[in-house]
């Protein structure tokens, strides 16, 4: 097994050119505050700041941008819309969602490895924000960005009003992770995952070769996995059904699960007669 792959904070990625970006928020502050906040770095340049999303398209239609830093609410066509349209673009700009609202909204980008600034944002938070893109667009990780862009969008509300607690999720379950690292993205499906185990603010996917820590938490993602293919056997662990293969008491209210693949996770007794039941019916 080899050792998980952590996202680290990435140097300053080596471009070429200038990095093209384009502000959409229709709040005339909100526009100011993130031109200010580009202006100190000189490898990064302002194609225009919009008001709204026609003029954001009409400026797309002239030069495409590389980064597209995005507020969310806006009147009459939202920011999830807009971003819709630039997601159908063979290389869509990378998307930076600008918002004010946390808990689900951060979920949701954290779980399909968007970037976001939640506002008010700071200067440190900002900076490392673009050393991100531009690990990416150095490492030409686009294509791997519009497949999580459209997974993203495909969760999101379909309209522009969004209740006030922020971005919603469908009923729908996951089928791929968008799991960003240093410069890049990987995509793994769903169904190459045998158990997951919590990591601190990550989870830890463990695959049939290595495993990957993916930035979002176990509870998060448990809602969006089929309960036909996964259960909870432990606060810290979630396993595929179809990867139990024994279960052995350790202790008082302790339990060893051993998978088909080799390792054994920990059963708390909270789960063991659900677990029971799992097994009972393969």
């Amino acid at each position: 097994m080899t050792e998980p792959r952590r996202p680290g904070e990435p140097a300053r990625a080596s471009l070429p050119q200038p990095v093209r970006a384009l502000i959409v928020d229709d709040e005339p502050l909100a526009r100011l505050n993130l031109q200010r906040a580009l202006e100190p770095f000189p490898h990064w340049r302002l194609q225009a700041a919009c008001a709204d999303a026609a003029a954001a398209l009409v400026e797309v239609a002239r030069e495409m941008p590389q980064v597209v830093f995005l507020d969310i609410r806006m009147p009459r066509t939202s920011g999830l819309v807009l971003a819709r349209r630039l997601s159908e673009f063979p290389a869509p700009p990378l998307v930076v969602f600008v918002t004010a609202y946390e808990n689900h909204a951060v979920e949701a980008f954290e779980l399909h490895a968007l970037d976001y600034l939640i506002k008010p944002f700071d200067d440190a938070r900002f900076a490392m924000g673009l050393q991100r893109i531009e690990a990416l667009l150095a490492l030409r990780a686009e294509a791997a960005y519009g497949d999580a862009l459209r997974g993203f969008l495909a969760d999101a509300a379909p309209d522009a009003a969004l209740p006030a607690e922020g971005l919603p999720h469908t009923t729908r379950y996951l089928r791929q992770f968008s799991v960003k690292s240093v410069g890049r993205i990987d995509l793994v499906r769903v169904a190459d995952v045998r158990w997951i185990t919590a990591a601190g603010n990550y989870v830890e996917l463990h695959l049939e070769k290595g495993s990957l820590l993916h930035r979002v938490t176990l509870t998060a993602l448990e809602a969006r996995l089929d309960p036909a293919e996964f259960l909870r056997v432990h606060r810290r662990v979630i396993v595929r059904r179809t990867e139990c293969r024994s279960l052995a008491v350790t202790g008082d209210g302790t339990y060893s699960l051993r998978l088909h693949s080799g390792p054994r996770v920990s059963v708390s007794e909270r789960y063991v007669d659900q677990l029971r039941a799992s097994m009972a019916d393969r």
